[in-house]
């Protein structure tokens, strides 16, 4: 029964890894819907397995030292590797791409972490955080700076996350 629980959880996990994934996936983003879900549950099965891991071995007492924290550590160790990835998959011409991509992977396993604990109100807020920060900031930076409305420069791509690449210090 705490097997299913912990697959609920996962399910639960994938659901708001989705949606900061269809927002990423309308963006044609290198990592959109799917890579979003399975970072998200994947995180979430980790910590559910280590809590049902504890669970069982409740009997060895002071033979078992843990620290819950270990393991988000390699989840975000994966992540990051995923993120670079995502970084340099779009462009060649030496502009930087992806970093919001790579933001938000790390923000889906966060979300799948703390699903995992069982802490869905904070996972189904950040959900909400997370896409108020890609739509209305967006929205905002787009009101803010007209001339960069997602069309290409002379010179450059426009970075995803909409700062200015030729800014001194930002090759």
């Amino acid at each position: 029964m705490e097997q299913l629980a912990v697959v609920g959880g996962v399910a639960y996990a994938m659901v708001l890894g989705g949606v900061i994934g269809f927002e990423r996936e309308l963006r044609d983003r290198p990592a959109g819907f799917r890579t979003h879900m399975l970072v998200a549950g994947a995180a979430a099965l980790l910590v559910g397995m280590e809590r049902l891991v504890l669970e069982d071995h409740l009997g060895l007492g002071a033979l078992l030292q843990v620290d819950p924290l270990r393991l988000v550590e390699a989840v975000v160790a994966g992540v990051a590797f995923i993120g670079a990835g995502t970084i340099f998959a779009r462009r060649g011409n030496g502009a930087i791409s992806g970093i919001t991509t790579a933001a938000t992977l790390l923000m889906v396993a966060s979300i799948g972490v703390s699903v995992g604990f069982g802490l869905h109100v904070l996972a189904a807020s950040t959900t909400a955080l997370t896409l108020l920060v890609l739509t209305l900031l967006r929205m905002l930076e787009r009101w803010m700076h007209p001339d960069r409305n997602g069309m290409p420069r002379d010179d450059s791509s426009p970075r995803e996350d909409g700062c200015d690449t030729d800014s001194p210090g930002r090759r």
